[in-house]
């Protein structure tokens, strides 16, 4: 049961609970995530499925800038309750409120005409233009709906309840599956179904968040009286930049399917997004757990604590890298078997392509703990740009390879690792040295445990894939399982020093820990 003590909550008591949500919202969001692909498939055909990753990938750029000022009024927001200022934090909360619902408003014209001219664009078969209509249309007024929600529940995230933000989290994710499978079973299955699904969802998300935000933070109120268009300069400020660095991000992690769409046609983008499932799955769940680190790293900030900053920073980037080894290793390796028994043995010749959109990100997802460093000192303007330039890169050479080469999608795939892993490797890890004033080399040293870790798990699936012959889910679910308990236990005995054992215990939740 979620303890909803109002008031600033001790950091290192609040990170066991929050990690315990996000391991529940991981295991419910990866369970539903595999089910409901092969779900659609089999419901509405490859092609129509390649639609619902499309609208969520246009659903992202039409929310460039109230990401960004949600990012932004995060940090400040932060910062002035850590300090207890509580007059200011209202005015900051009520400035981006009312700012935000005036940003939605204004784009009411924008959704219509998306909604409207995004399927023909992308050459949608005329008997599911209105259908794919009404699923961008649904999926991008949800969003403005969660949208303002994360604004209202902001003080949640500022005093550290990432645990009622995961909770949350996991009411959406089960309303929005529940009222799809009641939608299609009721009727023919619709992409619309999918729209008005997530518009349910989000509403009930909505009115929950504002009852947990009161009791979390009694001190929080709602008034247009607070409202101060200065401030919004400032939240501004930081959000332009950061709308930059959005920009540059969607070039990465959107555009690819898009371009699958648009050069290769909906039946490949199909094929495409069904792996890109995995990949989404893996960054969520790097950035759920880099998300328990950035109210932390926010609040050292606020306090002037950077000795723990870095150290807290420095162990994230080792610890991050060596838990997401195990299942980026796993599913490279075992990616024929994995298709197979997952939507169909005839997509096990995708195997390849699950290892260019999955391989690289043990070093990208190992960096993701850096990030808030940025935000807390207000250094976003100079990764913003670097993002964007490189995101541009991605661009165009997501068309230039398979244009070359004739290599089809694994172009547009092999041009997002590249890119995205020269800017992760290279330009995060040296930059957040540069704003903490330490070493070049501080952060480069804890990414290599992941990456040696990941290519030794592959290494090992490979060899066993020789061995054994895997051919259901229990034998997969079964040699993956003694893998993880072979390396958590070397990693463990060899890969960590007595003060990582310590602070990882401190994470464990106090039951498990006794």
């Amino acid at each position: 049961m979620l303890n909803l003590n109002s008031g600033l909550i001790d950091l290192k008591k609040q990170i066991p609970k929050n990690i315990s949500m996000n391991i529940i919202f991981f295991l419910i969001n990866i369970l539903i995530g595999i089910y409901l692909v092969p779900y659609y498939i089999d419901k509405l055909g490859v092609a129509s499925y390649a639609l619902i990753p499309l609208a969520t990938s246009i659903t992202s750029y039409v929310g460039l800038v109230t990401d960004s000022l949600s990012t932004s009024v995060s940090r400040y927001l932060t910062v002035d309750l850590q300090r207890k200022n509580f007059e200011k934090a209202n005015v900051i909360f009520n400035t981006a409120l009312f700012g935000m619902l005036g940003i939605a408003l204004l784009s009411i014209p924008l959704i219509i005409f998306v909604s409207y001219f995004a399927p023909p664009f992308f050459k949608v078969p005329d008997s599911q233009i209105n259908d794919a209509s009404m699923l961008l249309l649904g999926t991008l007024i949800s969003f403005y709906i969660s949208t303002i929600s994360g604004v209202v529940g902001v003080s949640l995230f500022a005093y550290n309840r990432l645990d009622i933000q995961c909770f949350l989290k996991i009411v959406n994710l089960l309303v929005r599956v529940v009222v799809i499978l009641l939608l299609f079973f009721e009727f023919d299955p619709k992409l619309s179904h999918i729209g008005l699904a997530n518009i349910i969802a989000s509403i009930s998300v909505f009115m929950m968040t504002v009852y947990f935000s009161k009791k979390i933070n009694p001190h929080q109120k709602s008034s247009f009286s607070y409202f101060k268009l200065s401030k919004l300069k400032d939240i501004a400020s930081t959000g332009n930049w950061l709308v930059v660095n959005q920009i540059g991000s969607l070039l990465f992690l959107q555009i690819d399917l898009i371009v699958v769409n648009k050069l290769f046609g909906t039946a490949a983008g199909g094929e495409y997004g069904a792996l890109l499932v995995w990949s989404q799955l893996l960054r969520s769940t790097a950035g759920l757990l880099a998300g328990v680190l950035t109210p932390i790293i926010f609040t050292y900030y606020a306090t002037n604590q950077f000795d723990k900053m870095i150290a807290t920073s420095k162990s994230s980037v080792k610890f991050m890298g060596i838990l997401m080894a195990i299942p980026i290793g796993c599913l490279c390796g075992f990616a024929p078997q994995i298709l197979s028994i997952w939507i169909g043995s005839e997509f096990s010749r995708l195997s390849p392509l699950m290892w260019v959109l999955l391989g690289h990100l043990i070093i990208n997802l190992s960096v993701l703990p850096l990030f808030p460093i940025n935000v807390s000192f207000n250094k976003v303007r100079i990764p913003g740009l670097v993002t964007l330039f490189m995101g541009a890169g991605n661009f165009v050479l997501a068309i230039i390879i398979p244009y070359i080469t004739g290599w089809g999608y694994y172009g547009v795939a092999i041009a997002g690792a590249i890119m995205l892993t020269l800017k992760n490797s290279l330009f995060i890890p040296w930059y957040a040295t540069k704003v903490l004033g330490v070493s070049k080399n501080t952060f480069y040293k804890s990414m290599l445990p992941g990456i040696i870790s990941m290519l030794l798990i592959a290494c090992v699936t490979v060899i066993i894939n020789y061995l054994i012959n895997i051919s259901s889910l229990f034998s997969l679910v079964s040699v993956c399982l003694g893998i993880t308990i072979v390396y958590l236990s070397i990693v463990w005995t060899l890969g960590l020093s007595i003060s990582e054992h310590e602070a990882i215990k401190s994470f464990i939740p106090f039951k498990l820990g006794e």
